[in-house]
């Protein structure tokens, strides 16, 4: 078992490692939208926007994900 526990703990880091970039690339995009939305490129922001909704919505099952590693 502690060869299971170990991986597990290996797995949540790098899966908190991973989520980590995922909100920095979802900062990146919020700005890059803002920028597009004032410079009349409103369009491809709602692009950016469908973007961020799915980093979002991936964000929480893989901190769910996380959680129950840490909990094995």
């Amino acid at each position: 078992m502690p060869d299971n526990f170990e991986a597990n703990i290996t797995t949540a880091d790098a899966l908190t490692l991973l989520l980590c970039n995922q909100h920095a690339i979802c900062a990146a995009i919020e700005e890059v939208t803002k920028w597009l939305s004032e410079n009349g490129m409103v369009s491809i922001a709602t692009n950016a926007i469908a973007a961020m909704e799915t980093l979002d919505a991936n964000a929480q099952d893989i901190t769910d994900a996380i959680l129950r590693l840490r909990q094995l």
